[in-house]
């Protein structure tokens, strides 16, 4: 087989998208549209990828590096088409980056959910020696190039705006994707012509050319639609979005995980899942995380970058962010409802952390709760601590950051303040309403507030009558 070289058009200003941001980088499950095509083509064992940038170039350009670097795979050429004279100029800028011993693979950044096996299919197809175009049935195909053939051979591919009403009512359409001989492709782009409605260079003329040759263009069929919708308004994003939030609820679900609502589910990034997950409705999960065994997920939460053990209960509104630091929680933990958890939050097994409860870059040790209205920074805390209503740890003095230490068995009575670096001594208790600055020693009452005064008599300040 020939090498395989990919040529992603990304050209487009997506002018329907009525935004600044060039149409490629808007996101869909939470990745820029092209990010999805990168990471698709990234399966297929190319030997170069040529990116064709124009508008918004580039912070096309720069976003894609930053991709590609993060990901640790070679960063792609990048070729401008400017200005923006169609598709077939958009892969005459290409052709001088692509040898000509290879098959060019040719996709669309705005269409970020075709799949890797219908691109090798795609790529079979042409074997080095034919033109091979992805086609798939539509039952409402304005808008898209119909496919014309002669008995099963592909003779052309018509432009909706050049085609007539008999044309317009055929139901195959190109998807904008094809692989070809890149000597042969190269010999058919210097031919293309900009004679029509558009005063455009169509690359789908080269189908016709091909023909002329007696070149045998063949089409491959997508499976489903999903992988072939491109994105050219806000509306159609949204509809993508639903499409394929729906097609991975589907995934989960025959896996055995129990949605509520596949309508209300969101996955923008990788979820695994144990046995015996449940997920209520209006739930989302971004970047990296982990269900064990017996996982139940409240409603209106909020995950990201979070790994959890069998039989944790997550309950209504907690929102769990380890954007930089993944959080962690140990077996049979409660979290919510309305917790917050931050990065660097790492909760041993049977933890509590009830409603308004803020935890960030802490350590929590097995049987320790935290049940409401409290926050605990830069904390290690260890086993079976209660931690009282509207406890504080005061861990910024300013300028810098220092850390607590609450040993185990330890009861931080309601009310108290922390003040960072201190160490409570285990088994000690501290008293409601103390402001803790010096370390305690293990087992004692500490207790540091201003003494209880009572004023007989005395009255309120009144406002004077008007």
């Amino acid at each position: 087989m020939a090498a395989i070289d990919v040529v992603i058009m990304a050209a487009g200003k997506g002018t329907r998208m009525k935004s600044r941001l060039p149409k490629v980088l808007h996101r869909l499950a939470g990745r820029a549209l092209l990010a999805h095509v990168v990471d698709t083509v990234a399966g297929l064992d190319a030997r170069r990828v040529v990116i064709v940038t124009g508008s918004g170039s580039a912070e096309v350009e720069a976003a894609v590096t930053g991709w590609t670097k993060a990901s640790g795979r070679p960063l792609p050429a990048f070729v401008r088409q400017e200005p923006q004279l169609g598709t077939g100029h958009a892969i005459q800028q290409a052709a001088p980056a692509l040898p000509d011993d290879g098959v060019t693979l040719i996709l669309n950044g705005d269409v970020p959910l075709v799949e890797a096996a219908t691109l090798q299919l795609l790529i079979d197809a042409c074997g080095g020696k034919r033109l091979a175009l992805l086609t798939i049935d539509m039952p409402d195909p304005a808008g898209y190039g119909r496919i014309v053939r002669t008995g099963e051979a592909v003779q052309a591919i018509v432009e909706h705006k050049d085609a007539t009403a008999q044309q317009r009512e055929l139901r195959e359409i190109y998807t904008g994707f094809m692989a070809a001989p890149t000597a042969q492709l190269k010999r058919w782009l210097s031919q293309l012509k900009n004679d029509n409605v558009q005063g455009e260079y169509y690359l789908t003329d080269v189908v016709a050319l091909a023909v002329g040759e007696s070149t045998q263009v063949v089409a491959v069929k997508a499976a489903d639609q999903v992988q072939v919708e491109g994105v050219n308004s806000p509306l159609q994003l949204a509809a993508l979005e639903r499409a394929y939030q729906l097609r991975r609820a589907r995934e989960f679900m025959e896996a055995g995980v129990r949605i509520a609502d596949p309508a209300r589910f969101d996955v923008r990034g990788s979820l695994q899942c144990g046995q015996d997950v449940e997920v209520d409705v209006n739930c989302v999960f971004e970047g990296n995380v982990s269900l064990g065994d017996s996982v139940t997920i409240g409603p209106n939460c909020f995950i990201r970058n979070a790994a959890i053990a069998a039989n944790v209960r997550i309950q209504a509104f907690t929102h769990i962010d380890g954007e930089s630091d993944a959080v962690t929680i140990g077996e049979g933990a409660i979290v919510g409802p309305f917790a917050r958890l931050r990065p660097g939050a790492q909760l041993g097994p049977d933890v509590h952390i009830g409603n308004f409860v803020e935890v960030k870059n802490s350590t929590m040790g097995r049987g320790s709760k935290a049940n409401h209205l409290a926050y605990l920074g830069d904390t290690t805390v260890g086993e079976r601590v209660n931690y009282g209503a509207g406890a504080i740890t005061a861990n910024y003095d300013g300028a810098n950051k220092h850390g607590t230490v609450i040993e185990d068995d330890v009861h931080i009575g309601s009310n108290s303040v922390l003040v960072a670096p201190v160490r409570i001594g285990r088994g000690g208790t501290v008293g409601g309403g103390s402001t803790i600055t010096k370390d305690t020693p293990p087992g004692a009452l500490s207790v540091a507030r201003g003494k209880q005064v009572s004023i007989s008599d005395w009255k309120r300040p009144q406002k004077a009558p008007k």
